[in-house]
């Protein structure tokens, strides 16, 4: 590219991939932009070097992470700014990855870019702070097409099925002739096929049902956990949890609705719920906090139709900056938002599971769910469902709700498994196996959320096999290319 003019265009198509990506994204879900966004990095990558790769990724980056995760800043300004670098940096090591595709001489380099998204995917699952994928764009797609690609290879599929097809625009835009025709036809095979055969594979196998109800005790949002005395909460949902009429099998309550100073059992709130599941002659599973010492404890707790606790599961994967601070020394020196964090949680152990009589159910509080890992421990253990009390109360606007909520969609689709998900102001939900929301509360109300919840059993292809193969794949198209016409060179010479 020559001019003033063209060296901009890369700039700008990026800038436009990243408002894109951020009207894609959840609570927008404008699913088509996320494609469309690929296409438009797909032009701006074409016939540019690393140092244009770099800028691309940096543009796309710095907008779509700076303006998509602002909602941090109510909680870590330091710890937002962080992320929001790392983010952008990770992305711009994605898009200076994608070797160029300019010459049109092998296929392999119009399929770097998906393959480039989904090692980014796969590492923003890990890393920093043991994962922070919340700003995977593959949220945008639990409403379009490519979400029947989850049984078959979970979240990387649905974004490598998804940024193929944008990589199939800029094709259009780009080749001519021939090469476009033959560009166009192999790339809309793959979009096409990749989700018809996750939609046909075997379904997992329903054994039954469980009347099931969930509970919202509603408030005002924007709170601190710090500045919020746990009782108001607590009596909230005792009130809510109360007006449950008629025969019901099991209760679910959000995180964080009871808090304690050490274990619950034995206390007055152990009595209390008891109570409540002997009065719905129900299975109980509430959130509670509970300290220990200077750090505490983030559970969900079972109580039996007789009134005893009969099970618990301590959550594992913590929320960096909400349930704990990393390198606390570091950056209390950078902000007065740890405050907002005094103490750290306990990393928890044992299986995802609670064992009501018999029904397994599997469990994920709050942020697990958006690790699929966490959801494939429940389900490998036995859970025939999926039970996701949260707590998103703190935020103000409807972001990180609706992110949540596209995750619960997701995990359900992924694992073949319905999903109950309780938050004490929104977003609560019963999410059917197929990915759709039958049940879902208003942010802020109080609300009991009922049905009849299919159990099932049976793994999908995606849960026998994880994102192991996907990885390989990409890093393989990635790595192999570049080396194609070399080869071919040498074959030439040779002969």
């Amino acid at each position: 590219m020559r001019g003033w003019h063209s060296r901009l265009l890369p700039l700008a198509l990026a800038a436009a991939a990243g408002i894109g990506w951020l009207f894609a994204v959840p609570p927008r879900g404008w699913w088509p932009l996320f494609p469309l966004g690929v296409a438009a990095l797909t032009i701006a990558l074409y016939g540019a070097g690393v140092r244009t790769r770099i800028l691309v990724g940096l543009t796309c980056g710095l907008i779509y992470h700076g303006f998509g995760m602002v909602w941090l800043t109510d909680f870590n300004a330091a710890g937002y700014v962080a992320l929001v670098l790392l983010q952008t940096f990770l992305l711009t090591a994605a898009t200076a990855a994608a070797p160029s595709a300019r010459t049109g001489r092998w296929a392999g380099g119009w399929w770097t870019l998906p393959a480039a998204l989904v090692l980014l995917q796969a590492v923003q699952a890990s890393f920093p702070f043991g994962g922070f994928p919340l700003p995977a764009p593959v949220y945008s797609q639990v409403d379009g097409p490519f979400m029947a690609a989850a049984p078959l290879g979970g979240s990387l599929l649905i974004t490598a099925t998804a940024a193929t097809s944008g990589v199939a625009v800029a094709a259009l835009i780009i080749m001519r002739g021939r090469r476009r025709a033959w560009s166009v036809a192999a790339v809309a095979a793959v979009v096409a096929v990749v989700p018809t055969a996750g939609g046909l594979l075997i379904e997992t196998e329903q054994v039954g049902t469980v009347d099931a109800a969930v509970v919202q005790g509603g408030g005002p949002r924007g709170i601190r956990a710090v500045h919020m005395d746990s009782m108001i909460v607590t009596e909230r949902h005792f009130s809510v949890a109360e007006e449950i009429d008629g025969p019901v099998e099991l209760v679910v309550l959000p995180e964080n609705v009871a808090d304690t100073d050490g274990p619950i059992a034995g206390t007055e709130l152990d009595r209390r719920y008891g109570a409540l599941a002997q009065s719905v002659n129900a299975y109980l599973v509430v959130g509670v906090t509970e300290g220990d010492g200077d750090r505490f404890r983030n559970a969900a707790v079972m109580w039996g139709p007789g009134g005893e606790i009969t099970g618990r599961y301590e959550k594992e994967h913590r929320v960096p900056f909400g349930e704990y601070i990393p390198a606390r020394g570091l950056f209390e020196r950078l902000s007065d938002d740890t405050a907002f964090v005094p103490r750290d949680a306990v990393v928890g152990e044992g299986e995802a599971l609670l064992d009501a009589d018999g029904l397994p159910l599997g469990v994920g509080i709050s942020y697990e769910v958006f690790f699929s890992d966490r959801i494939a421990e429940a389900v490998h253990a036995g859970g025939q469902v999926v039970l996701v009390p949260t707590n998103a109360s703190s935020y103000v606007t409807e972001e990180v709700p609706s992110l949540e909520l596209a995750a619960a969609r997701l995990r359900a689709r992924e694992f073949g498994r319905d999903v109950l998900m309780a938050a004490p102001t929104g977003y609560s939900a019963i999410v059917h196996a197929d990915g759709d929301v039958v049940a879902l509360s208003e942010l802020g109300d109080e609300a009991i959320l009922r049905d009849d919840v299919p159990l099932r059993v049976g793994l999908t292809p995606y849960a026998r096999l994880g994102d192991v193969p996907l990885v390989l794949l990409a890093a393989a198209v990635l790595l192999v290319p570049p080396a194609w016409p070399v080869v071919r060179r040498r074959r030439r010479t040779a002969g």
